[in-house]
Order: structure tokens, then sequence, then C-alpha cells
């Protein structure tokens, strides 16, 4: 299973929420423990420990290491319309692209993706869009001479050892995302997280860029 920013542990205040929930039901466990659970030697202490562990929620797993400029987001390009233009499926990838890359402002981003239409190659496309929408230009690597997923992987195993990006957060469709990690890995490159646009929360849609 590969990290997902979007099923990671609840937020502070929840955490605390769920704490005060806690101590509110331990606490009226002690006021109405009743005395028929009691074991056969008259005595409800044995049966006290198991009762408030039931009750007190368990720790939250500790919050995900960030990514860094160790860690390259590779967005994975998809077949551009005759004039050039982006398919929705395509635009829907550089959306997930584009909230990993808010979470990780210091990640490189790599486009792979050749197949050109009219002169212009999905790499190209797909760098536009990103920087179009506030993304800086330096930190976008174009890779677009891939044809293939095998390609977009080699091509980009090649790209992270010249920045000197160890590992890698694959984007991608989610019908695509298997065979892109499967594909990635044996390229030599170590997957270390995946994003699909169905990972994105629906209110990041609408507050996130336009088309």
């Amino acid at each position: 299973m590969f990290a997902n920013p979007f099923r990671g542990p609840s937020c502070p205040a929840r955490r605390t929420v769920r704490t005060l929930f806690g101590a509110v039901a331990v606490a009226a466990a002690l006021i109405h423990f009743p005395a028929a659970l009691a074991d056969s030697t008259g005595s409800a202490d044995s049966a006290l420990p198991d009762m408030l562990r039931a009750l007190v929620p368990p720790e939250p797993e500790p919050l995900p290491a960030l990514h860094g400029p160790a860690t390259a987001i590779v967005v994975l390009g998809y077949g551009l319309l005759p004039d050039g233009s982006m398919r929705p499926e395509l635009i829907d990838r550089l959306h997930a692209g584009f909230v990993q890359a808010l979470l990780a402002p210091a990640s490189p981003i790599i486009v792979t993706g050749g197949n050109p239409h009219n002169g212009i190659t999905e790499a190209r496309a797909m760098a536009d869009w990103f920087v179009a929408h506030g993304i800086a230009a330096e930190r976008i690597h174009l890779e677009p001479e891939a044809a293939s997923t095998v390609q977009n992987a080699e091509h980009s195993a090649r790209i992270m050892r010249t920045i000197g990006a160890r590992d890698a957060v694959v984007v991608t469709s989610a019908d695509h995302i298997d065979r892109a990690v499967g594909t990635f890995t044996d390229a030599g490159v170590a997957v270390v997280g995946t994003v699909t646009p169905d990972q994105i929360p629906p209110l990041a849609w609408q507050f996130g860029p336009g088309s």
C-alpha cells in the first residue's frame, strides 16, 4: 500500500474532540459502572480495565513525513486532441498533481509524455498548464519523448538521477495507477506515494485551479 496524502490521520482539533469524548465516556463509566458486572468473587475490579480500554479511543498514527526535494512528483501524460489541446482525463491528472505540488512545495515535478499533436507534446502542454496555474517553472522538468508507460518510467528515471531525486510520487488515473507503479518499479524507481484524481476531496475541486 502506498502513501496517500488524503487518508492520513485526523487533524489536531479533531483529535482533541475525540479525546474529550473519550474522557467523558470514561467518567460516565466510573460513575455508573453497574454492580452487575462484578465477577464471581463479588468484585468489579477485574472487569473495569477492559471496559475502560474499550471506551478510550486509540492514539492516531503519526503524521507521515513531508516529501522534500529528493522526492519527485511524476505526472503521466495522456493523448492530446488533434489540435494539441488536452483531454479532460489529462486535466484531471493535472489537478491531482497540482494538489500534490501544493502539499510538497519543495518537490520537483516531472511531466512525462511525447506523442505530439499540432506541434505540442503532452509534456509541454502539462508544463504550460502548471505554470499558468502558479507553479514555478523552475520546479518543472519536461520529458517530451515517451510514447508508452514503459518509456514514461524509463525516461523519468533518467531525469530523476540527473536532478538527484531518490524516489517518486506517481500521479495518473485510477485505472492506470497499478500498471504505472509496477512499470516505474521495474525501471528502478522507488515509488513512495500515488495520487489519482478520484482521491482529491470534492471541495478541493471547487477551490482549486480552473480547467
